[in-house]
């Protein structure tokens, strides 16, 4: 053994070849580094959370489930919140409501029936309120809904929503309906007001069946 090494030591040629170049560990935290930033850019395309790019189809979303409304949240004069025309449909007890002849001519009859929202918050009256006419004879008769498609109706403080009731009018003085009142229950109610048959409407031609109604809509 030559003299001046110790034993158990290698070389310092044997050490200095052992160790990691000195750019290696750069060059794998460069390459970790990209490796993460594209895996997370990747990953932000979709999100699972709905969040991220995705916010961007889903407000187009619901402003178009929203159509007719805003699409914006707000808050009602209650503290509630409504988006767009979401909001708490009115009740019964909230609304004053009457009916008045409408009739266009001598043939056509129409009744129209109006809800004006007397409550202190905002709700919606979309939709086909139910509807019985009462006879003279004390039979109570259903009536069919026309062939329309509910507007939404989306009713502030002191707003009128209105439907019709339409029918043709008999003109030969042999109407076999003799109709006393109007029984009628809001959209998405239970709760019935009776309101006297207009004085001066026309009267009915065919039987009660003849009569139809429609869906509501705002008057402004």
């Amino acid at each position: 053994m030559p003299a001046g090494r110790r034993r158990g030591h290698p070389p310092l040629s044997c050490a200095r070849a052992r160790r990691p170049p000195p750019d290696s560990g750069k060059e794998t935290s460069s390459k970790d580094s990209s490796s993460s930033s594209s895996s997370s850019s990747k990953g932000g395309s979709k999100p699972e959370d709905g969040s991220g790019s995705g916010d961007a189809k889903s407000e187009a979303g619901s402003e178009k489930a929203g159509s007719g409304g805003d699409g914006k949240a707000e808050a009602a004069p209650d503290g509630a919140t409504k988006t767009g025309d979401k909001a708490t449909f009115c009740k019964t007890k909230d609304l004053s409501i009457g009916a008045e002849d409408a009739a266009p001519n001598a043939s056509a009859g129409r009744i129209n029936i109006t809800m004006t929202n007397g409550g202190s918050a905002t709700c919606s009256a979309t939709g086909f309120a139910g509807v019985d006419i009462k006879d003279a004879d004390n039979t109570s008769n259903p009536i069919e809904r026309g062939q329309a498609q509910p507007r939404v109706t989306t009713l502030k403080p002191g707003d009128t929503a209105v439907f019709n009731l339409t029918y043709d009018i008999d003109t030969t003085g042999d109407s076999l309906a003799s109709p006393t009142d109007i029984k009628v229950t809001p959209p998405n109610e239970t709760q019935t007001v009776t309101l006297p048959w207009p004085e001066n409407a026309g009267a009915i031609k065919g039987a009660y069946t003849d009569v139809q109604v429609y869906p509501t809509h705002t008057t402004n």
